[in-house]
């Protein structure tokens, strides 16, 4: 079987256990999500989940965050964590959104990631999520679960991310990576996994 062949069946037995491929970070909009993920970073998405309400309301547009008094969007945003560097790059990147892309997410690659406090793990998730363009987020769960089924050999994000776009279906790309966390969430949990329950153990190269 070829690594493209295994990274198929993998991706129709994770289509079967989870229909519904989503983020877990709540967003009505492109600038939402970039900012909630953003937030994400060391944090859970659960957390930022609850701080992201009442941030929102106060800042709800990119022009409204270029605004910002600093003291003022760290106080919302501290439960997250870092959250000094986190307003900054906040209050930075809605500025370069305002004077650089009238006041609109952009979708291209080195727009996204010439954003402050944006690198290609978030810029992928808004190309994939708000402009269904095929993409890889590399994130923790991707990483382990990818190494330990085979389909990748590396804990570098970037060599993760071209080792599977070699592999996987353009189409399939981010809905496979949202399948892959969540089942890193639900059961091939790092410290407890539950290889018994894993309906891609038959496939896993550490349980063979």
């Amino acid at each position: 079987m070829t690594l493209k062949e295994k990274a198929a069946d993998i991706t129709e037995l994770l289509k079967r256990e989870y229909p519904e491929a989503v983020c877990s970070l709540c967003a009505g909009n492109p600038f939402e999500l970039l900012v909630a993920t953003r937030l994400s970073a060391q944090c859970t998405d659960a957390r930022v989940n609850i701080v992201t309400p009442a941030l929102f309301a106060a800042y709800p547009t990119p022009e409204a965050m270029r605004r910002a008094e600093l003291p003022r969007l760290e106080a919302l945003i501290r439960p997250c964590g870092f959250f000094h560097t986190k307003a900054r790059d906040l209050i930075a990147m809605a500025q370069q959104i305002c004077d650089l892309h009238g006041g609109e997410v952009p979708r291209h690659m080195e727009d996204l990631t010439a954003l402050q406090g944006v690198g290609r793990k978030t810029a992928n998730l808004i190309r994939g999520d708000v402009f269904g363009l095929p993409a890889i987020v590399a994130d923790t769960h991707v990483i382990r679960i990818t190494n330990l089924l085979g389909l990748t050999a590396s804990k570098d994000p970037f060599k993760v991310e071209q080792q599977l776009v070699a592999i996987l279906e353009p189409n399939e790309s981010n809905d496979f990576c949202h399948r892959i966390v969540m089942h890193g969430r639900a059961v091939c949990v790092a410290r407890r996994p539950r290889c018994s329950d894993c309906v891609l153990r038959g496939l896993c190269a550490a349980s063979s």
